[in-house]
């Protein structure tokens, strides 16, 4: 199967992240990722998920907060030029190639991906280089949902911060996730590659 996987990570108050996450999971770092993939094995399908890294189980990853795909969801793909538009009735987001290749610092601290109801999946090993790029997006299940433009393809870290407010525990969902403001992109990236089936 072809795959262009589109990565995006925008900084939140990790606060906010530790009042909806499930029991047993620790919030490593204030991000959540939007993850968009272009799938080719015959004919051509979208797929978006949302997660946020944690620790586990002694293993550090991401989260899946929720996945969709184009063949349950009403999920769009359209390109014009360099840009790459995802979109769904509650989310819109476009990667915008720079030209511009390199790694990923994130996958450094990365064991895979933990699904609630599936089990955990180790990490993909890509290696083919990354092209940033420039993003934006807008959650759509409320009018006041995280929305975001990054700052001309730059790369910024995500820095742990310490507990200052202790929120209402809040429900392990896309909604709640998205609610919580976008302070700043902190990068984005496309890569093509091969995926077994």
């Amino acid at each position: 199967m072809k795959v262009e996987q589109f990565v995006m990570a925008y900084g939140v108050e990790q606060d906010r992240l530790r009042a909806f996450l499930p029991e047993g999971f620790v919030s490593l770092r204030p991000v959540l990722r939007i993850n968009g993939e272009i799938r080719t094995d015959e004919t051509e399908t979208y797929y978006l998920e949302l997660n946020t890294p944690v620790e586990a189980r002694g293993k550090r990853g991401w989260l899946n907060v929720a996945h969709w795909d184009s063949e349950s969801t009403d999920l769009t793909c359209k390109r014009q030029g360099k840009a790459v538009t995802f979109e769904t009735p509650f989310l819109q987001i476009t990667y915008t190639g720079t030209g511009a290749v390199g790694g990923c610092p994130a996958e450094k601290d990365d064991d895979g991906c933990f699904f609630l109801e599936e089990a955990f999946r180790p990490a993909e090993i890509i290696d083919q280089k990354k092209e940033f790029c420039d993003c934006a997006f807008s959650w759509h299940f409320t009018e006041t949902d995280a929305k975001g433009v990054s700052v001309n393809g730059k790369t910024l870290p995500a820095i742990p911060t310490e507990t200052k407010i202790t929120y209402p525990k809040q429900p392990f969902t896309a909604e709640t996730a998205a609610a919580i403001p976008c302070e700043q992109i902190l990068g984005a990236y496309m890569v093509r590659f091969e995926r077994e089936t």
